[in-house]
């Protein structure tokens, strides 16, 4: 079907719209947008530079996408900002491309939600079915996986993982990696836990999760260093796929150390 484009929306020559893409009032596309098939813009959207949004993405108005990054080093190099299928970007979101300091691209994967005023910043790589609650901020380089969820009014720190299906409480500072299936929470995020309702919300079965249980208590809450409670880990749980996700991740060690409980 043809797209439907509101009559004082401004859209560059050199823009692609695909099939049946709604364009409403106000909005304003620029050269080297890419709009996949399905793409909802509702009004008053800024899209700029090369970005590409996925098809059957839904954006709210407000949203700005593809401004240059918030990065005094960034030097009007060629990145891309790429948004994937089946989205969903609510009010006064923002997302920025990449750097060559990074990736030279920001990723956003498939059925995420971004609540409003979300932010992601440069270099980003963002996977699939991940939400990120009202004001939730993402600061360069971040990496978040999949099913993850930031609440509301959180910030994290540059070059942070996420690992998948965690949960970050609201108005949280995250300045540490958090594992997958974790839990954390506070003013300075600590590890609280896992993510139990979560993995439950999912389908994980229950001996997995009593599983996941036994490992988290033995790495958090055992003998020796950090580092032997993993390796006695990865020896006792080597065909748990589930807790062996948790040691690859910990293990692939970057700048920052891992999220950790609070201390008693």
């Amino acid at each position: 079907m043809p797209s439907q484009i509101h009559s004082t929306a401004i859209i560059d020559d050199a823009a692609t719209i695909g099939d049946n893409v709604s364009i409403g009032a106000y909005c304003t596309i620029g050269a080297g947008v890419i709009l996949g098939e399905d793409v909802v813009l509702s009004s008053h959207i800024h899209i700029e530079g090369r970005t590409i949004i996925g098809a059957g993405t839904k954006i709210y108005p407000f949203a700005s996408l593809g401004t240059p990054p918030q990065d005094l080093k960034f030097s009007g190099e060629k990145s891309e900002l790429i948004i994937g299928q089946n989205n969903t970007i609510r009010e006064h979101v923002t997302m920025n491309p990449g750097t060559e300091h990074g990736a030279m691209r920001t990723v956003i994967g498939d059925n995420c939600l971004f609540m409003m005023a979300a932010h992601v910043a440069h270099d980003c790589i963002v996977g699939n079915n991940v939400i990120m609650a009202n004001n939730a901020t993402l600061a360069g380089h971040v990496e978040v996986g999949d099913f993850a969820i930031i609440g509301g009014l959180s910030a994290v720190h540059q070059f942070i993982r996420i690992g998948s299906h965690a949960v970050i409480g609201g108005m949280s500072g995250v300045d540490s990696d958090i594992i997958p299936y974790g839990r954390v929470k506070g003013e300075r995020a600590f590890l609280a836990g896992l993510n139990l309702i979560g993995l439950e919300r999912r389908g994980f079965e229950k001996s997995e999760i009593r599983q996941l249980q036994r490992a988290f208590n033995q790495l958090f809450g055992g003998e020796g260093t950090l580092d032997q409670r993993i390796d006695i880990i990865a020896t006792d749980f080597s065909d748990d796929d589930l807790i062996m996700s948790i040691i690859d991740f910990a293990k692939a060690k970057t700048k920052f150390p891992l999220c950790q409980p609070r201390k008693k």
